[in-house]
């Protein structure tokens, strides 16, 4: 994991080292078993969590069949953005798929944050852009590219998932059936 300074500068901007501190002692340390929650939809997510080690998964339900959104990944964070920032229920089940180590806020703390550090609005303004762009670039890559092309890119960019998480979960990210995604993992592996 790189260092909490170093996350947060690179997610959120730079911040002086005494708004870092007070940043800091917000954020708690908390722990999610394999399977725990870390919330479920029709709930408000009322956390903004960094990712310190572990992986958790984004889901919905649809139709009684699972559809997985992401994968979160150590070094990242995890909310329910819609919950968290706009007061919604929570649209997504969101839930260990690994034990799992957080730094976590809660939505009061959050809220004293904004209080405490003047420019956390904006700064604020601009993860929520990120996290958007990210989001446009993710509904990009599946309207124009193939299903092998992302399955590429997904690879290059996530490689210790695919030993790690199953494949069922990472085949429903990339928007292709477990079927698709194992024959293009074949031909993946015979010729890298």
């Amino acid at each position: 994991m790189n260092t909490f300074y170093s996350i947060i500068k690179e997610h959120f901007g730079e911040l002086t080292e005494e708004e870092f501190q007070i940043l800091n002692s917000f954020f708690y340390s908390e722990t999610l078993s394999k399977n725990d929650f870390f919330t479920q939809s029709g709930s408000y997510c009322k956390k903004l969590s960094l990712v310190k080690t572990g992986f958790l998964r984004i889901y919905a339900l649809s139709e009684g069949k699972e559809i997985t959104h992401w994968i979160s990944t150590p070094d990242y964070f995890i909310t329910e953005i819609s919950s968290f920032f706009f007061n919604q229920p929570s649209r997504w089940y969101i839930q260990a798929l690994t034990p799992v180590e957080l730094l976590t806020i809660d939505k009061q703390n959050y809220n004293k944050l904004c209080e405490s550090v003047p420019k956390w609005k904006d700064i604020e303004s601009q993860f929520i852009a990120k996290c958007f762009a990210i989001l446009e670039n993710r509904v990009f890559t599946h309207l124009s590219m193939s299903a092998e092309e992302r399955y590429h890119l997904y690879f290059q960019e996530n490689k210790a998932l695919f030993n790690q998480v199953s494949l069922q979960y990472l085949a429903s990210v990339l928007g292709m059936t477990p079927e698709t995604f194992s024959r293009i993992r074949k031909r993946h592996s015979e010729n890298p």
